[in-house]
């Protein structure tokens, strides 16, 4: 018989402050992980910035390596800030193979589970519409500014063609009468 290949999961639990403690996080991500059997390595992000997340981002470098097959958190806030950021965050560990778990939401990303693949394929419907937005805004930003008469785009120089071919005909190289003008 085959052995099968131990699952590890990742355990993910944050605090604010310093005040706040993540013990009840963990109790519950621990007991999760030991039911399934799961070997467990923890990230604990203790009062935590808006931009300093250090143990999220050895997180994320963590399951770009494949070091676990599945992030567990207690809860999507304590995972991500916005829901934009989660959306991304659960795209980016799906394309790196690892699944999501929020344990006291019961949210999941594995793609075995009919579930999961609802979750992951309206997280890339929502990330697809906030991107065809973003590009609808860039491009009516564009066309006002065309409207107006202002140049979009990469700046461009005139520069007289005529003294370009006199530069060519002294033995000037592209790249120095390129300089020059």
């Amino acid at each position: 018989t085959r052995e099968r290949k131990a699952m590890k999961c990742a355990i993910y639990a944050r605090v604010s402050t310093k005040k706040q403690e993540t013990a009840m996080q963990l109790t519950d991500l621990r007991g999760y992980a030991q039911r399934m059997e799961w070997e467990a390595m923890e990230y604990i992000e203790q009062a935590s910035s808006v931009k300093d997340r250090p143990e999220f981002e050895r997180l994320m470098a963590d399951a770009r390596l494949r070091k676990f097959d599945v992030v567990l958190v207690w809860k999507v806030d304590r995972f991500a800030r916005s829901m934009k950021q989660f959306v991304d965050t659960v795209l980016d560990l799906d394309r790196a193979g690892v699944c999501f778990k929020a344990i006291t939401q019961n949210i999941s990303s594995d793609q075995k589970d009919p579930m999961g693949q609802f979750v992951l394929g309206l997280f890339g419907l929502l990330a697809q519409l906030e991107r065809a937005m973003i590009v609808e805004r860039v491009n009516a930003g564009v066309a006002e500014a065309k409207w107006q008469g202002k140049h979009c785009g990469r700046p461009f120089k005139v520069f007289r063609r005529d003294r370009a071919m006199e530069l060519r005909k002294q033995g000037a190289s592209w790249r120095e009468i390129a300089r020059q003008l």
